[in-house]
C-alpha cells in the first residue's frame, strides 16, 4: 500500500518547517512509521528536530538528501557526456565539473529520492518540508513540463543523433551523444513522471502554511490556485503564530483584531478546506517532544493522516473537462487550443495538457469559469479542430461560451 504523503509549503518565514516537523513527530507518536525529508536547501529541518539524519525517535526517521551521490546515480551518463564535451572544447576538468552541475539539482534529487522511499513499502507516512512557495511551484511543475519536451524532442533527437553523429566528430571535433546518454535522459524523465504520479495520486496532498498577515494571505491564495492548476490537491491550511485573545494589552489587542479579521477572510478564501490554528508560542519549539505538543495542538481531534477527501483538481469525461482554480479571477485565466493540446494559463503559471486521443478529435463548444471551477465542454466530431492554434473565449458569468 502506498504511504500517505504530506507536502508542506508556504511563504518563507511562516514556520512551514516547524509545522512539517510537528506533523511528523505526531505521526510517529501515534505508531506510524514516519519519514520526514526536506526539499529545501537550507536544511533547517534538522535544526527544528535538534537531531542528525537517521532514526531520531522510535518510528521517526529524518532523511537529508545526498545530492552528489544521488545525482551521479540518476544523472551520471548525461553529466559525464556534457563534461567530456566541455573538456574536448578546451575547458579544464574542474571548470567542466562546475558547469555541468544541474541547476536546482538538490530539489530535483529530493523528488527522485522521495519516489524511491515511497517504493520501499517501509513507511506509513512521508512528510516533505518543501522550499518556499515560488521554488515549490517551479519544482512541482517540472515533471510535466519536462514530459512535454521529452515526448516531442526525444524521438527527433534519436534520429538526428544517428544522422549527424558521423559528421560531428569531423566538423565540430566533439563527441555526439551515444545510445547510453539518450537512455539516461529517458530514465531521468521516467523517474520524474513517476514522482508526479505519486504526488498527484490518491494518497498525497499539500498543506499550505501561512501567518495571518495580508501579504502572506494573498500569496497563499495564489499558491492554492497554482497548485490546483498543476493537479496537486490541497487538503488543509495551517494558520501559524496566532495571538491568543485573552489578557491582551493595547498593543497586542490591535494584533488580535487584525489577525481575527484576516482569519475570517482566510476561511472565506479557502472554504471548504479546514484551517488549523497554531497559537503564538512563548518559545520556539525545538526537539521532538516540543514538536509533538505542537502537532497535537494543530490537529486536535482530527486525523491528519487519513486519505485526502478533496477531489482531484482535474477531471475529464467524454463531454467535459473540469479544473478547480479556486481564487482565480477571470482576467487572470487564459485558454487556448493547439492541436491535441489545451493550454491553460492562470496568472504567471501555464499548464499544457495533452488531450487523450478521444478528446483531441473533438471540437470545443465553449468554456466557463464559475465559482473557481473552469469547465471546458466538447462536441462530438470526427474531424480534428480546423485551427492549429486558436484562443478560446469564455465567460465567467454564464453557461454559454464560444470556442
Amino acid at each position: 500500500m502506498s504511504p500517505r504523503v504530506l507536502l508542506f509549503t508556504g511563504k518563507g518565514g511562516v514556520g512551514k518547517t516547524t509545522v512539517a516537523a510537528a506533523t511528523a513527530t505526531l505521526a510517529a507518536g501515534r505508531g506510524l512509521k514516519t519519514l520526514v525529508v526536506s526539499t529545501d536547501t537550507a536544511h533547517s529541518l534538522a535544526d527544528a528536530l535538534a537531531a542528525a539524519p537517521g532514526e531520531i525517535a522510535p518510528g521517526l526517521h529524518l532523511h537529508q538528501v545526498d545530492t552528489q551521490q544521488t545525482l551521479e546515480r540518476h544523472w551520471g551518463e548525461l553529466q559525464e557526456y556534457a563534461r567530456g564535451v566541455l573538456v574536448e572544447l578546451g575547458l579544464d576538468e574542474i571548470t567542466s565539473e562546475e558547469i555541468t552541475v544541474l541547476p536546482g539539482a538538490e530539489e530535483v534529487i529530493a523528488l527522485l529520492e522521495l519516489r524511491e522511499h515511497a517504493r520501499e513499502d517501509r513507511w506509513d507516512v512521508i512528510v516533505v518540508d518543501c522550499a518556499p512557495t515560488a521554488e515549490t511551484l517551479r519544482l512541482l511543475a517540472l515533471p510535466e513540463a519536462l514530459d512535454w519536451h521529452v515526448n516531442r524532442l526525444m524521438p527527433v533527437g534519436r534520429k538526428l543523433v544517428r544522422l549527424v553523429s558521423p559528421f560531428v566528430r569531423s566538423v565540430a571535433h566533439v563527441s555526439a551523444p551515444g545510445e547510453d546518454v539518450m537512455n539516461a535522459g529517458e530514465r531521468f524523465h521516467r523517474g520524474l513522471m513517476e514522482v508526479r504520479e505519486l504526488l498527484t495520486g490518491d494518497h498525497a496532498s499539500v498543506r499550505l502554511v501561512l501567518t495571518p498577515e495580508s501579504v502572506v494571505l494573498a500569496e497563499a491564495r495564489r499558491t492554492l490556485t497554482s497548485l490546483n492548476l498543476y493537479g496537486y490537491r490541497v487538503d488543509a491550511v495551517i494558520a501559524n503564530r496566532v495571538f491568543p485573545t485573552g489578557g491582551a494589552d493595547e498593543w497586542r489587542a490591535q494584533w488580535v483584531a487584525a489577525q481575527s479579521r484576516l482569519l475570517a477572510e482566510a476561511e472565506q478564501s479557502f472554504a471548504p478546506l479546514p484551517i488549523h490554528v497554531v497559537p503564538y508560542l512563548p518559545a520556539e519549539p525545538v526537539g521532538k517532544d516540543a514538536l509533538t505538543e505542537v502537532g497535537a495542538a494543530i490537529y486536535g481531534d482530527s486525523d491528519p493522516f487519513a486519505a485526502p477527501s478533496v477531489e482531484p483538481p482535474l477531471r475529464m469525461s467524454a463531454d467535459e473537462l473540469t479544473l478547480a482554480l479556486p481564487g482565480a479571477d477571470r482576467g487572470e485565466v487564459d485558454l487556448a487550443r493547439k492541436g491535441d493540446e489545451l493550454i491553460i494559463t492562470a496568472g504567471p503559471y501555464r499548464r499544457i495538457l495533452a488531450l487523450p486521443a478521444a478528446l483531441a478529435r473533438r471540437k470545443i463548444s465553449g468554456a466557463v469559469l464559475r465559482d473557481g471551477v473552469l469547465r471546458v465542454r466538447w462536441v462530438a466530431s470526427s474531424e480534428p479542430p480546423q485551427e492549429a492554434d486558436s484562443a478560446l473565449r469564455f465567460s465567467s458569468g454564464s453557461e454559454s461560451a464560444t470556442g
